[in-house]
Parts: structure tokens; sequence; C-alpha cells
């Protein structure tokens, strides 16, 4: 938001402006900051529709924190003070909820608080995941380094997920433009068609009755199905969003033929490249699997970590903690008894997520690989089945002319 101010500055100097903050406590905290004494604030947002930003619909998405990540280790890197760095990154940013989340933290770190206690009081934007790693570098002194693990760790991991996004949202699209054109045809073209085909008198193919029943049941009905269908998708989610539904929906994902397996790979990456950037960074083991269990987006996985946490707590070994589980591979159990065997845990859990990363980018390129082919066939399929439902009464009734 915007605020109007009148200030006197250290010499005495009344002054005006304007300062973007996120409250008005923000602004005024940062005013007195700067060593103002304050004579007046008020918000500068002007109330009518042509300029008013919906706050609601901003929001800060996960390449935003990916670049803010790469520039906050950049900007570490170059020995730039830690209030600097937010200032110029919260005037900088394009997007207005992230500058207004930024100056909002640049104010708290004004007022003293530590970058971690700053960040971690815009829970939406920052994970638990991002705090901690946050507060341990500043525990180990070792910020600069902290920054960059997180930077390439996020980079990682959007590319992981956006590539498995972007292979799921190819056939999803071209099925729902092909049910689409194809509702449109038999609601629309085949209804004009059949009244030619049936004032012809000749008695029509099986698959042509079944087209044009289907065309009959669509404009009888359609509007009932439409509505049984917007029903049924409310209901849905609805029901996705309970405690029940979320993990009936996270059992489905990992259950449905190869798409399941293209799941599993890609929460044993995010889980697995978790602790790794954690435990470089000097977190504990406990602390580690606590702050990846609330970030993994799976709840049949969370409860395993839970579990998990629980036993390591009672001194049992990571690689014993997630033994018997159908959801984590004996493979990766067996590496990571090596590694707590060896000394080399981090090593062997920066492989495994590695090794994760290229079996879920080695499945979507097969996956983009078989939906092509798949795809033009079920096109071909359903447009070669109305053609023919149509073209062969019409080539009877010019036969018989």
């Amino acid at each position: 938001m915007l605020f109007k101010y009148k200030i006197i500055d250290k010499n005495g100097v009344e002054k005006a402006g304007e300062i973007d903050a996120i409250s008005e406590e923000a602004a005024i905290t940062s005013l007195q900051g700067r060593e103002y004494v304050i004579t007046y604030i008020g918000s500068a947002d002007k109330k009518n529709l042509l300029n008013m930003e919906f706050t609601f619909l901003q929001k800060v998405s996960n390449k935003d924190i990916v670049i803010l990540s790469k520039q906050l280790s950049t900007l570490f890197s170059s020995h730039v003070s830690v209030l600097r760095v937010f200032r110029l990154l919260g005037e900088e940013s394009e997007n207005p909820a992230l500058r207004r989340v930024l100056t909002a933290v640049a104010d708290d770190i004004q007022g003293g608080l530590q970058i971690s206690v700053a960040l971690s009081k815009h829970p939406k934007v920052f994970s638990s995941f991002y705090v901690n790693m946050i507060k341990s570098g500043e525990e180990s002194g070792k910020l600069n380094e902290t920054f960059a693990f997180l930077a390439e760790h996020l980079d990682r991991n959007y590319d992981l997920l956006s590539k498995v996004k972007n292979a799921l949202v190819y056939p999803i699209f071209v099925i729902v433009v092909f049910v689409v054109v194809m509702v449109l045809m038999f609601t629309m073209v085949i209804p004009k068609i059949s009244i030619i085909l049936t004032d012809a008198g000749q008695e029509l193919p099986l698959l042509t009755r079944a087209v044009i029943s289907t065309s009959d049941f669509l404009l009888d009905y359609g509007i009932f199905l439409l509505v049984i269908l917007v029903i049924g998708i409310f209901m849905f989610l609805k029901f996705a969003r309970t405690e029940a539904g979320r993990l009936s929906v996270d059992r489905l994902k990992l259950s449905v033929p190869y798409i399941g397996d293209l799941y599993k790979k890609v929460y044993l990456a995010r889980i697995l490249g978790n602790m790794q950037t954690m435990l470089t960074s000097g977190v504990s083991i406990v602390k580690t699997m606590e702050v990846t269990t609330s970030v993994v987006d799976n709840v049949v996985y969370k409860a395993i970590l839970e579990k998990s946490v629980a036993a390591i707590k009672s001194g049992v070994s990571v690689s014993e903690s997630l033994t018997g589980y159908k959801e984590i591979p004996n493979i990766m159990v067996q590496m990571i008894k090596i590694g707590e065997e060896t000394g080399e845990f981090n090593k062997v859990l920066d492989t495994l997520s590695r090794f994760y990363e290229r079996e879920v980018n080695g499945a979507v390129d097969m996956l983009v690989g078989m939906i092509e082919p798949a795809m033009i066939v079920l096109l071909g399929l359903g447009v070669g089945g109305l053609m023919a439902a149509v073209l062969m009464p019409i080539y009877n009734i010019s036969s018989a002319i």
C-alpha cells in the first residue's frame, strides 16, 4: 500500500512524501528507523475501480522465489549490507505482492530483527524450509553459502516440477479440446445431417444410428449432464480439501500406472534434495526431517516422514526409520545405510537426489514421446469414426440413385 506522510528530519526541516509499505505500522516503523518525527501519515491509494490493486489476486510464485534467491546469493556474495539488499530488491521487484513483503522484511530488519525471524512473518511466501535454512546460515555465519545452496536447490526443484507439470498439461489440453469439438459436432452438426439421412428412408448403418442416438441424447439431456458434471467437480474439490480427501487424492496420484511412478520419483527427489541442502548447511538431522515433513506436498509421504522423525528421536538410524514402506525403494534405504556407516551421508543424499531428478527427466521425456502418437491415434479414431458414420449412409444413398 502507498502512504502519504509529513515528517520533520534530523535538521528540523519539514518534508512530505510517499512510502510503499505492507501496512501503516510498517510505514511508521520504516520512517522512525530513519530518525524522522512523523507529523502525519495516511493512505495515498485512490479508492476507485480503475486504480485499485486487487491484492487477493496477487501472489508470489515459486519462480519469483527462485529468482529472488539467486539475486540474494549474488548480492550477499558482493558483500552488500543485509538491509541494503532487501531495500534494493524490494524497490526493484516487478511483483507488487513480493515488493510489499520485501519492504516489510527490510523494515523488520531495520528494527533489529534477524533475517530468519523477519522472513518467518510471511509463511505464505517463505516456507519453513526456507526460513530454517536462513536461520542455520545466521547461526553458522555462512549466509553467503546458504543463499547459494538455496538458489541452486530451489532452481533444480523448480525446473523439475515445471517439467512434470508441462508434460501433464499438454495431454489434458488436447483431451479437453477434443471433447469440446466432439460435443459441438454432436449438438450442432450431426442433428442437421441426421434429418437428411432419416428423410432418405433407407436403413442406416449401426455406427450411424449410434452417432444419431448419442446426438439426440446430448440434445435432450445435455444440460442435465452439464449440471451433474459441475456439481460433481464442486463436490470433488470440496472433498479434496478435507484430510480424508487429501489422503485419497495423494494415494491416487501414487497408484495410477506410470504417472504414479513419476510422482514417486518427484517426491523422493524433493525429500532427498531438502535433506541434503539442510544437512550441508549444518541443520540437525531431527530438525531436517521435521522441516522436510512440513514441506513435502503429499500426505502419504508426510505420514511416513512423521513416523520416521519419531523413530529417529527414539534412537533409530535414518535408514532403519525408513525401512518397511512400499513408497520408499529398498535401494534408497540401503544407500542411506551405507552413507551412515561410511560417514558420507550428505554425499549419498546428493547422489540419490540427483539420480531421482535424472529419472524424472527421463520419465517425462518418455511420457511426452508416448503421448504425442497416442493423441494422434485418439483424434484419428474419433474424427474417423464420426466421418465414417456420416459418409457411409450418404454413399449408400448416392449409389441407390
